[in-house]
C-alpha cells in the first residue's frame, strides 16, 4: 500500500498552485495551499506537514528564506525546491540548507509524483525506525523491573530459552496480568527484534472485520473493498505477530490461522494467490483453551500447534512481592509523563498496595498508580489519594474468627502480624537482613528463624529505587 502524507504547496503563480494540488490529491496526498511564503510559514507554525513543495522566487519571504524557517519549526519535514529561474548557486545553496530535491521548471506530473512519493515513504520509514528504536528501549527499560519474585524469574527463564528461536509461544494468564509486554519482551530478545511487532487483539473485531484485518482482502471481494488491502499477517513478515486473546476466534477464523502455522501461507480475502508467511507467531488467552476442545469451541489440531512452549503468567495476587517494584516503575513513568517530581511511596502506601488483592493485576495497579500521582501535590505519594477499596481491603484482610477458640484466634493475629511485620522490615531494608534484625530489636539468628516459618527470602524483597541501576 502506498503511503499518503500531508502535503503543503506553496507558489505565487495560481495555475501552478492549482496544478499541483489536483496532480497530489489525485495520488491520495492531504493537500493544503498557501499563495505566499508568509502564508506558507504561518501554516507550517501551526500545523505539521510530511512534505512542503515551494517556489524559490516569490515576493516577501522566498523560497529559500522559507526553507530556512521550515527546517527551524521542524527538522523532519521534507521541502522540495521548485522553480522556473535555476542556477548552480541557487540549487547548492537550497541543498545545503536541507532541501530534499531542486527541480526545474517545467516538469511533467510523473516526475513530481515520483519525487514525492519517494519523500513520503522516507518520512515513513523514518517513523517507523523511530518508533522500533522507542519500543525497543521501552522493552530494555522494562525487562529488568517487570518482576523479581520467583514465579515471575521462572516465566523469564522460560522467555530468554525461547526467544532465540521461531518456535511458537503460548501465553498463559489472567486479563491484566502483562501478556502482551511478556510477547514484547520475547521479540526484543529474538533475532526478528529489528523487525516489526504486530499485535491484534481477537476479542475487538468481529469475525468479519477480523478476517480482512489479518489477511487483507482484494479489491471488489466485498461492499466496501474499494481497493487492494494487505493483511496484519502480510505487514508482521520477517516479524512477530502477536496474536492476543485467541481463545475468542471463530472456528472458520481458526481453520484459516492453522493454514498459516501448518503451511507458513495464505489467501487475502477473496483472493487466488497465496503469500509468504514469514512469522513468528505468539499467541495469548485469558480462557482454558483445554476446555474449550471439550466444549467444542476451540479446535483440537490449532491447539497442539499454538502449545508448542506455553507460559503461564501468575496473577498479581500471587506474586506480592513485586508489587515495590512495579510501582516505583510506574511512579517513575508517571512522574515523567505528567511533569510530576515525586520521591517517594510512603510505607503507609506501599502497605496499602501490599493488602490489597489487584483482581485487575498489573493493569490495574497502573491506573491505581497514574491516579496517585495525578492527585498527590506534594513531594510524596498520600495515601489518601488511593482508591477507597484498597483502604478498606486494609481492614478487611485480618483473620476470620467465626468458630475459632480464643488460643486460635489468639495465634492467627500473632502469626498474620508476625509475618506482615517481618516482610515490611524487609522490604523497608531493601532485604537486609541484618539491618532488618537490628530495626526489630532482634539478633541475626532470631530473624532468620522467623523468616524460616514464614517461608521469606531476602533476595526476594529486594527493589529499586528510581535511577538506582
Amino acid at each position: 500500500m502506498e503511503d499518503k502524507g500531508r502535503i503543503l504547496v506553496v507558489e505565487d503563480e495560481r495555475d501552478m498552485l492549482i496544478g499541483l494540488q489536483k496532480i497530489l490529491s489525485k495520488q491520495g496526498h492531504s493537500v493544503e495551499t498557501a499563495e505566499t511564503g508568509s502564508e506558507g510559514l504561518k501554516k507550517v507554525k501551526n500545523s505539521f506537514f510530511d512534505v512542503v513543495i515551494t517556489d524559490l522566487k516569490m515576493p516577501g519571504i522566498d523560497g529559500i528564506e522559507l526553507l530556512r524557517k521550515v527546517k527551524e519549526a521542524s527538522s523532519e519535514t521534507i521541502v522540495i525546491v521548485i522553480t522556473g529561474y535555476g542556477t548552480v548557486e541557487s540549487a547548492v545553496e537550497a541543498m545545503k540548507l536541507g532541501a530534499y530535491d531542486y527541480i526545474n521548471k517545467p516538469f511533467d506530473a510523473e516526475h513530481i509524483r515520483m519525487i514525492v512519493r519517494k519523500a513520503v515513504r522516507q518520512i515513513s520509514l523514518t517513523n517507523e525506525n523511530r518508533y522500533l528504536k522507542e519500543q525497543i528501549k521501552e522493552a530494555k527499560d522494562f525487562q529488568n523491573i517487570i518482576g523479581n519474585s520467583r514465579k515471575m524469574q521462572d516465566v523469564f527463564r522460560v522467555a530468554d530459552h525461547v526467544s532465540i528461536t521461531n518456535t511458537t509461544v503460548l501465553i498463559l494468564g489472567e486479563s491484566g496480568t502483562g501478556k502482551e509486554l511478556l510477547a514484547r519482551y520475547i521479540h526484543y530478545n529474538s533475532p526478528r527484534k529489528d523487525k516489526v511487532f504486530v499485535p491484534v487483539n481477537c476479542s475487538a473485531l468481529t469475525e468479519t472485520l477480523l478476517e480482512s484485518e489479518l489477511f487483507g482482502h482484494e479489491k471488489g471481494s466485498f461492499t466496501g473493498a474499494i481497493s487492494t488491502k494487505r493483511g496484519l499477517v502480510e505487514i508482521a513478515s520477517g516479524g512477530t505477530f502477536f496474536f492476543d486473546e485467541i481463545g475468542d476466534v471463530s472456528p472458520p477464523i481458526q481453520g484459516k490461522l492453522l493454514r498459516v502455522l501448518q503451511e507458513r501461507e495464505f489467501m487475502r480475502v477473496g483472493g487466488t494467490d497465496t503469500i509468504n508467511a514469514d512469522i513468528r507467531l505468539i499467541a495469548a488467552t485469558n480462557k482454558n483453551l483445554e476446555q474449550c476442545i471439550k466444549e467444542r469451541t476451540f479446535r483440537e489440531d490449532l491447539y497442539y500447534r499454538l502449545n508448542v512452549v506455553s507460559v503461564t503468567l501468575p496473577p498479581l495476587r500471587e506474586r506480592k512481592d513485586d508489587i515495590p517494584l512495579l510501582a516505583q516503575f510506574f511512579l517513575k513513568r508517571f512522574n515523567k509523563k505528567l511533569g510530576k517530581r515525586i520521591n517517594e511511596i510512603p510505607r503507609d502506601v506501599l502497605a496499602a498496595l501490599m493488602g490489597y488483592d489487584w483482581p485487575g493485576n498489573v493493569r490495574e495497579l497502573e491506573n491505581v498508580m497514574e491516579r496517585a500521582v495525578v492527585l498527590t501535590t506534594g513531594d510524596d505519594l498520600e495515601v489518601s489519594r488511593l482508591p477507597d477499596k484498597l483502604l478498606q481491603a486494609r481492614v478487611d484482610s485480618g483473620p476470620v474468627f467465626r468458630g475459632v477458640s480464643y488460643k486460635d484466634a489468639k495465634q492467627q493475629v500473632v502469626d498474620s502480624f508476625s509475618k506482615e511485620y517481618a516482610e515490611r522490615l524487609l522490604l523497608m531494608n531493601e532485604g537486609n537482613v541484618s539491618q532488618a534484625a537490628q530495626q526489630a530489636g532482634m539478633d541475626g539468628a532470631n530473624f532468620r528463624r522467623l523468616m524460616r516459618k514464614y517461608n521469606l527470602r531476602a533476595e526476594e524483597h529486594k527493589w529499586k529505587r528510581p535511577g538506582q541501576e
